[in-house]
């Protein structure tokens, strides 16, 4: 059975269970600030194990994308990837224990027809009721083990979240690939036994500090790599033999004049050039783009240590954008957005390897210097730094090059440097004054009902003065006046807050900028001073936005999305938000590339800009659930969380759709509104 019937067959066989096959989500996990990257089968369901959504179903199959980073260092042995498939079949509140061990074991003897006397479980220390299940399925006691928290506990899938004891499936390679001691069972560090199934019985929440509650339902989330099952089912003893990865390898050998399995050292960089080129393609496909942060860093990482094992294999040229595109041949019909994003993968990958190449030569050579003067096998922090710094050298990268030298790095030393670095940055900053006044009121929440109106009458729910909660507030002070229901937007999204006034019978306040307190992002906070008389909790009063200066920021906020929707029609539908500022004099957007612009790409972005002004295009905004926003192709901001209803603001044509965004800020009625839009610089912002 290859890679592709092994995943139809998974998907398959649990619909025919009463499971709704479900898309892989993106490597980016969509509103999920515990996570860097997509890690679990389980990661897009978090929401319906904590019963914070409704599923889909209550029965769920998917073949889920993830990539580890935990496991960088461990790829190139015969059993860690960065980037992986996980097949899973998932219980919201539904089936449990029972179910969902008679499922998996069904799968595996029956419809891939392992040999039973090469299965082995595990399950939990005092899971009494799963040892109970496994012995109705037939299997041997003396092949049931039982492990602590380290083996058979899962989760949670970042520093918080859904989690609990599992029970797993492993395969018995055979003695010849085991330690030769008595006691070598699942869970040995040999490569005898390999984890196939992991079936998790999601009961509980665990937060930040370790603690536990129980979760509003028992769920099931499983997990079967896609890529170990498949070694096994075609008698392989490493998946990089596999379908998977044999066409890679061999157009590395291709490529490189070399052959696998005739040298230790260069066959582990041949697997790491292999996995780190597929890993490559899924990422960029997905929106991650080459940086020194973040996911940007995993991605800049995983390619240089590819592109410096592929110089030990005598690749001098860039290389990796043909295994990308060989990843994209094998599994483009999988995973569509291979395809639909061929062009930016391989440009991408083609100038960061380039742009590495520049540096690497010279790079190398210091490091050889700093090598052969380091003391006690110790590189300096210091150096670490500057190799860092100036030539773009990944710690990680300069301690595998100490390592292979039997060197070390001064890894705290590295830190204090960075520490130091990011102080002097701070210092180098503007200096800007903190809000005052951030303590908590009684109120939950303000509405804001300013889409259409600018002036409305409202009532003084709170105010704060000086840190503290006040009941009445006279002229020249400063003040915080939170309104039961404003017209005034606040700052959020990009788009800078409202300003204007707030009238009531005793006197006035001047709002400078309306803003959502951290204490409550709730709430809208108006700042300002009052100019008049007094101002009480309780009055009424009347609101009035700056009307100019909020048409100003409308005719600023709907040209960014114009912008955005030219640079994805010129550049390609790669192109993703990072940023944005919007205020009434200018506006600054943030998006992923992997080069400068040309003088071509920049005239034709702004004249493609103005030619939709001109037409004069309806504006509209449309409330929907989240889920029918995202199935109509609207674009959302990574990183953003978004609730179960969202706003979409769509700009099109008699022809065609222009622009379709999930955005909470505020637009004009019509492209012509804006008059003119001039693109007046274009610059990198660091990465």
């Amino acid at each position: 059975m290859n890679s592709n019937q092994l995943r139809g067959e998974y998907i398959r066989f649990f619909e025919g269970k009463g499971h709704k096959a479900v898309l892989s989500s993106s490597l980016i996990p969509q509103g999920d600030p515990t996570l860097l990257l997509t890690n679990a089968g389980m990661v897009q369901f978090k929401p319906y194990f904590m019963g914070e959504g409704t599923p889909p179903s209550k029965r769920l199959v998917s073949c889920q994308k993830c990539f580890r980073t935990t496991d960088i260092e461990s790829v190139g042995n015969l059993r860690h990837l960065t980037f992986f498939e996980m097949l899973g079949n998932f219980s919201i509140g539904d089936y449990f224990k029972r179910e969902a061990i008679a499922y998996a074991w069904e799968f595996v003897t029956q419809r891939l027809r392992l040999p039973l006397e090469r299965l082995w479980i595990t399950i939990f220390l005092d899971d009494d009721e799963s040892f109970r299940y496994w012995r109705e399925l037939g299997v041997p006691e003396g092949r049931i083990v039982r492990y602590g928290e380290e083996n058979n506990f899962w989760g949670p899938a970042g520093d918080s979240g859904p989690c609990g004891p599992s029970t797993e499936i492993h395969y018995d390679l055979g003695e010849e690939f085991g330690c030769g001691k008595p006691t070598c069972a699942p869970g040995c560090d040999c490569d005898r036994f390999l984890e196939l199934w992991n079936i998790v019985f999601t009961q509980y929440y665990q937060d930040r500090d370790g603690n536990r509650s129980p979760l509003p339902q028992r769920n099931v989330d499983t997990g079967m790599g896609l890529e170990r099952v498949a070694a096994v089912l075609q008698g392989k003893s490493s998946f990089y033999d596999t379908d998977l990865f044999a066409p890679l390898i061999g157009r590395i050998c291709e490529l490189a004049s070399v052959r696998y399995g005739e040298d230790k050292g260069k066959d582990r960089a041949i697997r790491i050039v292999a996995e780190h080129s597929r890993a490559l393609a899924f990422l960029i496909a997905d929106g991650v783009f080459p940086s020194n942060e973040g996911r940007g860093y995993v991605l800049r990482r995983v390619l240089r240590r590819a592109a410096r094992l592929g110089r030990k294999l005598g690749l001098e040229q860039p290389f990796i954008s043909n295994l990308a595109e060989l990843t994209i041949e094998q599994m483009g019909d999988i995973y569509p957005e291979l395809i639909e994003n061929r062009v930016n993968i391989l440009r991408t990958i083609q100038f960061e390897e380039e742009r590495f190449n520049q540096t690497l030569d010279t790079g190398l050579v210091l490091l050889d210097e700093i090598m052969a003067k380091a003391k006690e096998g110790i590189i300096p922090g210091g150096e670490v730094f500057r190799l860092y710094d100036t030539y773009g050298f990944p710690v990680e990268l300069t301690a595998e090059i100490a390592a292979e030298n039997g060197l070390s790095i001064d890894l705290e030393g590295f830190e204090q440097e960075m520490a130091s670095q990011r102080k002097r940055a701070r210092a180098a900053r503007k200096k800007i004054t903190p809000e005052k006044g951030f303590v908590p009121v009684k109120e939950e929440k303000s509405e804001f009902v300013g889409y259409e109106n600018l002036r409305l009458k409202a009532q003084v729910a709170a105010l704060v003065r000086g840190g503290k909660t006040q009941q009445r507030v006279g002229k020249g002070q400063e003040v915080e006046v939170v309104l039961n229901k404003t017209p005034f937007y606040a700052e959020m999204g990009g788009q800078v807050g409202d300003s204007g006034e707030i009238k009531a019978h005793q006197g006035r306040v001047a709002v400078a900028k309306a803003i959502r307190p951290p204490y409550n992002p709730n709430l809208i906070s108006h700042q300002g001073q009052v100019v008049e008389g007094t101002i009480s909790v309780g009055d009424e009063i009347e609101a009035e936005v700056d009307a100019e200066r909020r048409l100003d920021i409308s005719r600023n906020h709907t040209a960014t999305h114009l912008l955005h929707a030219a640079l994805r029609r010129i550049l390609g539908s790669q192109v993703r938000q990072m940023g944005s500022l919007v205020a009434p004099e200018r506006l600054r957007f943030d998006f992923s590339h992997h080069s400068p612009l040309s003088h071509e790409e920049l005239v034709g972005i702004q004249r493609l800009i103005n030619e939709w002004v001109r037409q004069d295009l309806i504006v509209e905004a449309e409330e929907m659930p989240y889920e029918q926003a995202k199935a109509s192709g609207a674009l959302a901001l990574f990183g953003e969380k978004y609730g179960d209803r969202v706003r979409v603001v769509k700009i099109k044509s008699p022809d065609e759709a222009i622009s379709a965004e999930l955005c909470g800020g505020t637009h004009t009625g019509r492209t012509g509104e804006i008059g003119i839009c001039l693109l007046v610089s274009e610059g990198s912002i660091g990465t």
